[in-house]
């Protein structure tokens, strides 16, 4: 039986004061932050986890910051009950939240499930998009993606269809091209993948505020590949990176003709990364932003820069045409020598700032050693930021820590996410995270979060300028044989 509230919550003046769990934080990453609840499932049908919210998908725009996610994920097969979202109007002081409506069964759809949530504004119709990925149980085709509308992030309207069936349809993302000048303005784009053809890269584009949306193209080669996020650079162009299919390689494809056709896809950086310890979920999604002079930022956890691949580092590389990316560049958030180990990055560029003094933000997860089990892994959520580009950055700030047991299950491990997210307003930054508190009974309590007030940095004074990848440096568990897969009932 479905139980959710009649009308949007409100969460004012409460919030949640996390510290640190007893845990024993390396200096490093040693912090205290307040935490606002900005949404918790509202579900309670017997046969998913409650209550429990995964994934984060952020935006902002001028005041407003919208966050989408899954709600009361199920413990194999993928997917979830609903999407829900939260929204504030007044810069991150007070949200609202509910559940998309028209997804699944329990919302008035027809999905068995629903996942992958992307949240995007297209500031040429003032509208906001969800999209979402609907979850077969049964293997029936399903479009690949479903977007709901609407126009003050508040109101969602029943969805519409963007594709065509697919027999497993995977890793859905949506952005929209909001440069006054691109001529391509109010284009908004929405890739994913078909996992049953060894992850064949999909891409679609509207032009009426997603109301419509054309038929779906291939990039030139037919890649593979999933979570290419497409990000519009002021010229219009169109660039989106994301992994191959086995997820050894970052790829990165781009448009010069908004969307129309895209191009055969390069290589951004082979993935040499650590298996978390713990049963913990990590799927090696890249995160992307683009700054306002059409630099392109592409994050991912890697461990070329330890010595044996004991630890996962967040690393960058950028480019300035999709087609030539720099070098790949340690974020410094811990010494190479610690035992921390980051993994599941989320990235956003303030708006306005770019080149020498884009202000980026990157939220990720991370244990404080990496030399753990399911019962003694210590999980935080970290934020750090860079005022310069990306050459220095602060001190990383701990938002909030749990235990493995908390946590939600799935076929692929315990699970807050396999891709996070943040924005920024007025120049705080908002990251929004699934941070577990101790469960009741069989009963979780998994929320979605997010810094009282946002979080101002201190200044950057940390470089990795100067540092080499390890000699012969390579992946410490063996390379996948079948195409990845986020949301299938073989390998979910």
């Amino acid at each position: 039986m479905l139980t959710k509230p009649a009308v949007p919550c409100v969460f004012k003046s409460g919030f949640l004061l996390l510290g640190l769990l007893a845990f024993a934080f390396s200096p490093a990453t040693l912090a205290q932050t307040s935490l606002t609840r900005i949404s918790s499932d509202p579900f309670t049908n017997s046969d998913s986890q409650h209550a429990t919210e995964v994934e984060p998908s952020t935006f902002a725009w001028g005041n407003v910051v919208v966050s989408a996610f899954q709600q009361g994920r199920y413990p194999t097969g993928g997917g979830s009950s609903d999407n829900g979202w939260a929204t504030s109007l007044d810069g991150g002081i007070t949200w609202q939240h509910g559940s998309l409506p028209g997804l699944t069964s329990l919302s008035g759809g027809t999905a068995d499930r629903i996942s992958d949530v992307a949240v995007a504004y297209d500031a040429a119709h003032g509208i906001w998009l969800t999209g979402s990925l609907p979850v077969s149980v049964s293997g029936t085709p399903q479009t690949a993606m479903l977007v709901n509308r609407s126009s003050d992030g508040i109101h969602w309207r029943n969805p519409i269809a963007v594709s065509p069936l697919f027999n497993t349809p995977d890793k859905t993302w949506l952005s929209c091209d909001d440069n006054t000048g691109s001529p391509f303005y109010g284009h908004c784009y929405a890739e994913w993948d078909d996992n049953s053809n060894s992850d064949t890269i999909y891409l679609s584009t509207s032009s009426d505020g997603g109301a419509t949306w054309t038929s779906p193209v291939n990039p030139a080669g037919f890649p593979i590949g999933l979570g290419l996020q497409p990000l519009s650079q002021p010229t219009g162009v169109v660039i989106a990176a994301g992994a191959d299919a086995f997820l050894a390689n970052v790829i990165a494809v781009s448009s010069r003709n908004g969307g129309q056709t895209w191009s055969h896809s390069v290589t951004v950086s082979n993935i040499t990364d650590h298996a978390a310890n713990g049963g913990l979920r990590d799927l090696v999604l890249p995160s992307s932003a683009m700054d306002s002079t059409g630099k392109m930022y592409v994050v991912w956890q890697d461990c070329r820069f330890r010595s044996g691949c004991t630890a996962n580092d967040i690393v960058m590389s950028t480019s300035t045409d999709g087609n030539t990316w720099t070098a790949v560049q340690r974020i410094p958030i811990d010494a190479v020598t610690s035992n921390a180990d980051h993994f599941i990055p989320g990235l956003a560029v303030e708006p306005g700032t770019g080149g020498s003094t884009a202000h980026i933000g990157l939220a990720y997860y991370f244990y404080t050693n990496t030399n753990c089990s399911p019962s003694t892994c210590q999980l935080g959520a970290g934020y750090i930021s860079s005022s310069d580009g990306g050459n220095t950055w602060t001190n990383p700030v701990t938002v909030g820590g749990m235990k493995l047991s908390w946590v939600p299950t799935s076929n692929q491990g315990s699970m807050v996410a396999d891709y996070e997210s943040l924005a920024f307003v007025n120049g705080s930054a908002f990251p929004v995270f699934a941070i577990a508190k101790a469960n009741t009974g069989s009963t979780f309590n998994q929320p979605m979060d997010t810094p009282t007030g946002g979080l101002v940095e201190d200044l950057a004074i940390r470089t990795s300028a100067g540092e080499k990848p390890v000699r012969n440096a390579h992946s410490d568990h063996l390379p996948r044989t079948a195409p990845a897969c986020d949301n299938c009932n073989d390998n979910d």
